[in-house]
């Protein structure tokens, strides 16, 4: 029986392990041969490509309201031609971040109150929210660490520790309180046990999708 086509995020704070985890996630659907589109954000579009380009970028100057006005305009943007359409032909979706970011970027680190991101998101999104969001998270040293080993620094990169350290409270905090939808994991382990925790989250969202679509027995 076929499932409801799902919307997984992948979040978390520079430095967790992005990246690498997304191919564990690809391999995932790719063993069970089920239909998805990965993209991100910012970005999946073109015009969303072009804002990430800006918004990266060490030289671009811009206000707090501004860039969170920019980075709902590319959500928008990749919404309307990536995700919704996707959704719609049961495609599912896995979007390298998503508006939990704004929260933890814009909201947690730079300050913006949770309410005026609130108005956005609902603007915005309407009632879509991600079915899943799997959160990975690694001691603010790490992130750090990780961060000071890149060679080019995006604009977001150049913070201090303790902007990092107001993203991943944010995060953190917005888990807790909506814990059916995260799936929180340390991912500052060895690469086999996050593979493990990953596939075993995944496994038992299709689970709980495919009990969903079943008739209740009499």
């Amino acid at each position: 029986m076929e499932t409801r086509a799902q919307f997984i995020t992948l979040d978390g704070i520079d430095g967790s392990g992005k990246t690498t985890q997304l191919n564990v996630i690809r391999d995932w659907f790719a063993a069970r041969q089920m239909p998805v589109v990965f993209t991100r954000e910012p970005g999946g579009t073109p015009l969303g490509e072009k804002l990430r380009e800006l918004l990266l970028d060490p030289q671009t100057r811009v206000s707090l309201h501004t860039e969170t006005l920019l980075m709902f305009a590319a959500r928008r943007q990749h919404l309307e031609d990536v995700v919704l359409p996707a959704l719609a032909q049961g495609i599912h979706v896995v979007s390298d971040r998503f508006t939990d970011a704004t929260f933890a970027y814009q909201g947690g680190g730079r300050g913006l109150p949770a309410a005026e991101v609130e108005v956005l998101e609902n603007w915005v999104q309407g009632s879509l929210r991600p079915d899943l969001t799997i959160l990975l998270d690694v001691p603010l040293e790490v992130s750090v660490a990780r961060i000071e080993g890149s060679r080019d620094k995006d604009r977001f990169e150049r913070e201090d520790s303790d902007f990092f350290a107001r993203v991943r409270a944010a995060y953190l905090q917005r888990a807790a309180q909506s814990p059916q939808r995260y799936a929180v994991i340390n991912s500052h382990r060895d690469k086999a046990e996050v593979k493990q925790d990953i596939e075993a989250v995944l496994d038992r969202l299709f689970r709980f999708a495919e009990t969903e679509k079943q008739p209740a027995h009499e």
